[in-house]
């Protein structure tokens, strides 16, 4: 039952996470140890509620990859491997002070939120926001003496986590139109999301280019003149070719440039 149950979890996004808020931790001056172990705790929640909440629909689709549509784990498991975890992402996100520990809550119920019962309503890219700006948020302020974030951080984690939203919905638009989920993305279209997903991204890395103090850096300038000619020849080669992934490549290949900036963009 581990194995179904690690793999109910989403391990690759979870672990993506947890990885870049460690390397975001170094680059801040952070409790390491404190901060991973309390972003994957947070990871494991999300991704085991999302499984729990949607067993019918994943069963309804066929995906017989997911663990409790297979019959490899119950629901119920999932579903209090779920609770656990959010339980202790509390309990870990204290040892990097209340503020920290607040934030880290609030991204955590967020998310929650979003698996429901937010996902299927033109709000649902808040959560993404909201998640995404908390992370950056609480990372900062698990240094010693809780600076607090800057707001161009704070922008450029909610741009990141709603542009995140409108791409990642997109391979599933077909999917999660037949079992009823009507998010925002599923009502613009695979278009419109597209050109949210963009355009988002885009604004991302103008906050992370030029919100740091000081002077652009050079590498800052680099990514946002690469997102300027990349996304715009993304989307052009999108709307010449139907079914072209042109587009959403090329939004995956700007959200990554963002998480780089994001490292490099040290104390705030």
């Amino acid at each position: 039952m581990l194995p179904a149950l690690l793999r109910a979890c989403h391990p690759e996004p979870a672990a993506a996470v947890t990885t870049v808020a460690a390397l975001l931790a170094v680059s801040q001056g952070a409790g390491v140890l404190a901060v991973a172990s309390t972003v994957l705790a947070s990871q494991l929640a999300v991704g085991w509620s999302n499984d729990a909440i949607d067993a019918d629909r994943d069963a309804a689709v066929g995906r017989a990859d997911k663990p409790i549509p297979a019959g490899a784990v119950s629901r119920r498991s999932v579903a209090v491997a779920s609770v656990v975890a959010a339980l202790a992402t509390v309990g870990l996100a204290l040892l990097s002070g209340p503020l920290a520990a607040l934030v880290a809550t609030a991204g955590l119920v967020s998310a929650l939120l979003y698996n429901w019962p937010l996902k299927s309503t033109v709000v649902s890219v808040v959560p993404y926001a909201v998640s995404f700006a908390a992370l950056p948020a609480f990372v900062v302020l698990a240094r010693p003496g809780a600076p607090r974030p800057p707001a161009w951080l704070l922008a450029a984690g909610a741009l990141l986590g709603a542009g995140a939203h409108f791409a990642n919905a997109l391979p599933d638009l077909a999917a999660d139109a037949r079992t009823g989920v009507r998010g925002l993305p599923h009502r613009v279209g695979p278009v419109g999301s597209e050109a949210a997903a963009a355009g988002l991204l885009f604004a991302a890395t103008a906050a992370l280019a030029f919100g740091p103090p000081g002077p652009p850096r050079w590498y800052g300038l680099a990514a946002f003149a690469f997102a300027a000619v990349v996304l715009p020849i993304g989307g052009y080669l999108g709307s010449r070719r139907p079914g072209s992934r042109a587009a959403f490549r090329t939004v995956l290949v700007v959200a990554l440039a963002d998480v780089v900036l994001l490292l490099l963009a040290g104390p705030g």
